[in-house]
């Protein structure tokens, strides 16, 4: 008889990812959550996966044989309350899939403020292509694969290592749990004030995880991240290689004088199209040829790149892979391009991710237009922790239409405004629709980037929807007069 968990708080990405694991491993799944939501809940569905509107103590009749808690749950949640009112066995979402789905495989971990999702794409796609054929779990979907998650049919696991709490009952970073063999440290910044007080209580949850990695693992880090090297001066027992570009990398060599090179480094060789070349150890390993824009996916490349060589892929193999990478869905995603004007569906939950992605866009179309729609929309940024960095975030974009739902208890115009009245905030999505029409209409090359960590009500698509609506009407009317 198939064991029966329910999971509470199931629509989440990462408790979604984790029902369809475990329905791939042929456990029943059924699992709840407030207001049962698109898209996962669809995901779910498609799976077979019983779902339940809302936390009634009623579901406690279901009897499974074991409760997965999900971190949006909190004491005073009702059924939360019947399930430690009965005595009923429960775990975390993310010990369970330490205890059911990691146990004596070698996992594969990116953690990291920026970048997390993209570079763990990068390295399933590697494996992938490699022929390893890799398990992952993934806080996006991976357009390769077409679903954040999956069994695999090897040894090999690749996970998104998200700092975020555990559970309730748990207050250690979910990333504790995975005790990775490789892992990637991508960056490392000050996120997640709601739940962190400072960078230096980030520091210590990044310590936990360094703490887990065997002596005989591997740690990838770059080499001008003080924060990261704070954290690893703390205390690591694995060995450790750094990464950066090797400009900067020679650069700092130069003035401290040090004779052993940073062991992995890209050069960048056009910025146009983004290529570079690979170093390892001072040595030309491979060239990378790709369609992804931005520095910032360079050393997610390299990172991931490093990775695979670390279970026994090449480098020159890994570049290959790389360049059928698709990216994932909501990075810089083409939604439409139609009369000289782009529009792209971004994740964004930091400043430094919107600054990154501006700056990669803009050396990719040069003096082309382009114009950010940025929703400030995550925890953090909405307790206006790093206000004072939108406004030198966004100055890649020649305009910016900020959306301000009054939910904030600062002033978004004191913080992003500009001389020229290039940046203007919008309460209601059908006007900051609207004006997008009206910038598309002016007819030159535009590129419109929607940059949310949320769903910002269907925006992307609606902009990109009503652009094409737009213009494909104005064609027929054109070809009515020439008739």
């Amino acid at each position: 008889m198939k064991q029966h968990i329910h999971i509470v708080g199931i629509c989440g990405t990462f408790m979604g990812s984790l029902a369809l694991l475990a329905k791939e491993a042929g456990y029943k799944v059924s699992g709840c959550d407030l207001g049962v939501y698109p898209p996962m809940s669809t995901q779910l569905e498609e799976a077979g996966i019983e779902l339940i509107d809302g936390f009634s103590e009623q579901q406690v009749a279901l009897k499974p044989d074991l409760w997965v808690i999900g971190n949006v749950v909190s004491r005073g949640n009702e059924l939360m309350e019947a399930i430690l009112n009965s005595g009923l066995p429960y775990t975390s979402g993310p010990q369970w899939l330490a205890d059911h789905v990691l146990q004596g495989r070698w996992v594969l971990a990116v953690a990291g403020t920026h970048g997390k999702t993209t570079t763990s794409s990068m390295l399933a796609w590697i494996l992938e292509y490699a022929g390893f054929e890799p398990g992952f779990l993934i806080g996006g979907v991976p357009e390769n694969f077409g679903l954040s998650a999956r069994l695999g049919k090897s040894d090999f696991f690749v996970i998104e290592a998200d700092e975020y709490d555990t559970a309730f009952f748990d207050k250690r970073s979910k990333f504790v749990h995975y005790r990775p063999q490789t892992l990637i440290l991508n960056n490392l910044e000050f996120d997640h004030a709601d739940i962190f007080d400072s960078l230096k209580d980030i520091q210590k949850q990044f310590h936990h995880l360094v703490r887990t990695v065997s002596g005989q693992g591997l740690l990838i880090s770059p080499k001008a991240d003080k924060a990261l090297n704070d954290v690893l001066a703390m205390g690591a027992w694995t060995q450790c290689q750094h990464s950066g570009m090797a400009e900067a990398c020679e650069e700092n060599a130069a003035a401290q004088h040090l004779s052993e090179p940073t062991a992995w480094q890209y050069r960048l060789l056009d910025k146009v199209s983004n290529s570079a070349e690979i170093l390892f150890e001072g040595q030309s390993v491979a060239s990378l040829t790709w369609h992804l824009s931005g520095e910032h996916n360079l050393q997610n490349a390299l990172h991931a790149v490093a990775a695979a060589r670390h279970i026994g892929i090449a480098p020159a193999l890994a570049c290959e892979a790389l360049s059928s990478f698709k990216n994932v869905k909501r990075r810089m995603q083409l939604l439409a391009e139609v009369g000289g004007c782009r529009v792209y569906d971004d994740f964004a939950h930091h400043p430094t991710a919107i600054k990154f992605t501006l700056e990669g866009l803009r050396r990719k179309v040069g003096g082309e237009s382009i114009l950010a729609v940025i929703e400030p929309r995550s925890n953090t940024m909405k307790l206006g922790v790093h206000a004072e960095a939108l406004g030198e975030a966004s100055q890649e974009a020649d305009d910016c239409f900020w959306f301000d739902d009054a939910s904030m208890p600062w002033s978004l115009a004191d913080k992003v405004s500009r001389e020229d009245g290039s940046a203007v905030i919008f309460s209601e999505h059908d006007v900051l629709i609207d004006a997008c029409l009206t910038k598309a209409a002016k007819g030159q090359p535009l590129h419109i980037v929607v940059m949310s960590n949320g769903g910002f009500a269907g925006v992307p698509r609606r902009i990109a929807d009503a652009i094409t609506e737009a213009m494909q009407l104005s064609e027929n009317i054109k070809g009515c007069g020439n008739e």
